[in-house]
């Protein structure tokens, strides 16, 4: 003990920092999470999509007359998202052997 505070009057080891006191509010922390968590729960407010002012959607297809309005724009087509019909199988059943099901090569 001696020879740190000598270190320390020489100015060769860090002085240790008192303690702070009085740091305000214990659970402020958790607070300002939650009030943070529930201002961005408002940002995923839902309304009718219309371009911005001075702004216009994108032109139709060449040779179409459709033109898609914000909604109709969003929601992707059916190619983009199959519906997955993977496994055929209802029950449990034996599977048939697998040829290429080999074990490691070491």
């Amino acid at each position: 003990v001696g020879a740190l505070r000598i270190a320390q009057r020489l100015g060769i080891a860090p002085t240790p920092t008192p303690p702070r006191k009085g740091r305000g509010y214990p659970g402020a922390g958790v607070i300002f999470a939650c009030l943070a968590t529930l201002a961005l729960a408002g940002c995923g407010n839902r309304r009718v999509l219309r371009p911005a002012a001075g702004h216009v959607l994108p032109p139709p297809a060449y040779g179409s007359g459709y033109r898609p309005n914000g909604d109709q724009l969003l929601k992707p087509p059916a190619q983009t998202r199959p519906e997955r019909n993977v496994d055929t199988r209802v029950r449990s059943e034996e599977r048939a052997d697998d040829p290429f099901d080999l074990p490691p090569e070491h």
